[in-house]
């Protein structure tokens, strides 16, 4: 968690800005959830691959029928 001081009377808001936004790419707390968005399980990772294999496949086979003016 954060810890976010308070504002001093003279301290203008993009000061306060500026210092919450240094402390919270301080402590790692964006970088880690965006990591959690991106976080895939490895048995997913193997589907991917064979999804992307199969695309490949019938991307190739789709440019050879239209060389060969098959629809």
């Amino acid at each position: 968690m954060v810890q976010v001081t308070r504002k001093d009377e003279r301290e203008a808001n993009e000061n306060i800005i500026r210092r919450f936004n240094r402390r919270v790419l301080q402590s790692g707390v964006l970088a880690e959830a965006k990591s959690s968005m991106r976080f895939e399980k490895p048995i997913s990772k193997v589907e991917r691959r064979k999804k992307a294999i199969v695309r490949r496949e019938r991307k190739a086979d789709k440019a050879q029928k239209a060389r060969l003016g098959i629809r």
